[in-house]
């Protein structure tokens, strides 16, 4: 089978401060090299390292750093084959992380506003589909209609939260997101925020993220909760990508769903364990070994 990521690459510009700033407060701090990241590249990347075949569908400027993302996915054994270059320039990142490994976030979409659906040709039977929400909802939601069409699986990591057409949401195959996201679907829905009434009210499986306190997943086969692994965070960012990327591979591969968090709690963790986004995403044998571990 095969792994289909359509999603963001932008590029991660990292500053490492001592506290992450309050509300009209300046930090300062040194900025490192530009990194690749985005959630779909970041994703596309940990599917790649988890030994899935991996084509990432978006969208780079033509420039330095759109250069630089598309060199990272090869770099990875991704299919870029549907990755477009455009007039716009390249998605870039701030991200500020503390001495804990917390971290904040603000992103300039650049290119990725210009990803259709259209890109991605074809969507075999069977195939995984992979999405998130730093492109345009609208051609999700296209894509999502095409997917289920043609009989694949399809994930959506709700991650910004955003609006998505209830119908496509309601054609998922299993819903990602964290406690945040959680609380605005449910606001938005008219729903409390759990796993068990988000599949409830949409009737597709949930798979809802708690950091250190695991996740939960609450499909037509009840509601489980699944341990995440102890760790030492040096930088948290990326790590609900790795989550992600890994639970795709697992899945397209066969794993049962509880295995597949498993394991995508592994990922999770281990990219807590290293600097920046794409470049802490974990390989096959590094999961093997902390599943091993226990």
């Amino acid at each position: 089978m095969s792994v289909i990521v359509f999603g963001s690459a932008i590029a991660d510009i990292v500053f490492r401060l001592p506290n992450l700033p309050r509300p009209g407060e300046t930090v300062l701090s040194e900025a490192g090299p530009a990194l690749p990241g985005g959630k779909g590249l970041n994703q596309a990347i940990a599917a790649a390292r988890d030994g899935a075949g991996v084509r990432f569908v978006g969208c780079v400027g033509r420039d330095g750093p759109g250069e630089m993302l598309r060199a990272a996915l090869v770099a990875a054994g991704v299919d870029v084959a549907a990755l477009r270059d455009v007039t716009e320039p390249s998605g870039l990142a701030c991200v500020c992380v503390d001495e804990a490994g917390h971290n904040q976030i603000a992103v300039s979409p650049g290119a990725n506003r210009a990803a259709r659906a259209e890109q991605v040709q074809e969507i075999p039977r069977g195939a995984t589909l992979l999405m998130q929400m730093e492109v345009a909802p609208a051609e999700n939601a296209a894509l999502i209609a095409r997917g289920h069409a043609s009989g694949a699986r399809l994930l959506l990591n709700l991650a910004p939260a955003g609006t998505m057409d209830p119908a496509a949401l309601r054609a998922l195959d299993l819903l990602i997101l964290n406690e945040s996201e959680a609380g605005w679907l449910g606001n938005q829905l008219g729903l409390a925020a759990s796993a068990s009434t988000l599949h409830a009210g949409l009737g597709i499986g949930i798979a809802m993220t708690q950091g250190e306190r695991g996740v939960v997943v609450a499909t037509t086969a009840g509601v489980v909760s699944v341990p995440a692994f102890e760790v030492t965070a040096v930088d948290t960012t990326g790590a609900g990508d790795a989550w992600c990327g890994v639970l795709a591979a697992a899945l397209d591969r066969g794993m049962p769903l509880e295995a597949s968090i498993r394991r995508a709690n592994a990922a999770g963790a281990l990219a807590c364990t290293s600097a920046g986004a794409a470049p802490s995403m974990p390989t096959a044998a590094e999961i093997d070994r902390l599943i091993a571990r226990g």
